[in-house]
């Protein structure tokens, strides 16, 4: 992956830090290290602030538009696909119980962190060039991917000014295939429910769930 990241111009030296960010739970678990979650907080906040950035500078259009299309660039399938562009799929560590399921949560999560890594060890400017080295041929050639419903459903929230919750209702299964259902509550009143192999997975049908019923 350091080689890889050398063809943008970026150069890693903490290699630790290199290997966390690719590193899944059901790997650590199995090993007793970390993974990328921290980081993939991180890498996720750096790509909304680039994002925004690059849409405010370059486009006249208002707040409602630029969200959607921030969302549509920034969600899952997208950087499902940004990491696949780089070849980042065939470096993420798994256990051996999730070798075969690789999926798209896992690999936009990966992408994230290596966008945290890139921030951390070599500053805002440089991670922002890769960001948009990757992103913006997509915008320009307006390639469509599906709606981030959290976003979407954050602006619809916040123009009605209320409380949004995403509460972890239940976790079954083992460490290496779990199962989580997520609950929307909007000022304490359950709005939408969604079940995914992973929190971000279950939030996402949550917030779709909510949408669509308050879009009703």
């Amino acid at each position: 992956m350091k080689e890889k990241l050398k063809s943008y111009g970026i150069v890693i030296n903490n290699d630790a830090l290199l290997k966390t960010a690719l590193t899944h739970s059901s790997y650590s678990n199995e090993h007793n290290g970390e993974n990328y979650e921290r980081l993939e907080f991180l890498g996720d906040a750096v790509l909304e602030l680039v994002s925004s950035e690059y849409l405010f500078l370059n486009t006249n259009y208002k707040e409602g538009d630029m969200s959607k299309i921030r969302a549509s660039y920034v969600c899952e399938e997208a950087l499902d696909a940004y990491a696949k562009d780089i070849e980042l799929d065939k470096y993420i560590l798994v256990g051996h119980g999730q070798e075969k399921d690789i999926n798209g949560t896992i690999v936009a999560d990966v992408f994230e962190s290596i966008l945290a890594v890139i921030y951390i060890e070599c500053g805002l400017l440089v991670v922002k060039k890769f960001i948009l080295d990757i992103i913006v041929p997509y915008i320009e050639k307006k390639i469509q991917f599906k709606y981030d419903y959290k976003s979407l459903l954050q602006e619809m929230v916040q123009t009605d000014k209320k409380s949004l919750e995403y509460v972890l209702v239940d976790e079954t299964g083992p460490a290496h295939k779990k199962t989580f259902t997520v609950e929307i509550r909007i000022d304490g009143m359950i709005y939408g429910k969604g079940v995914g192999c992973s929190k971000k997975e279950a939030e996402q049908r949550a917030a779709k769930d909510a949408y669509q019923k308050r879009g009703q």
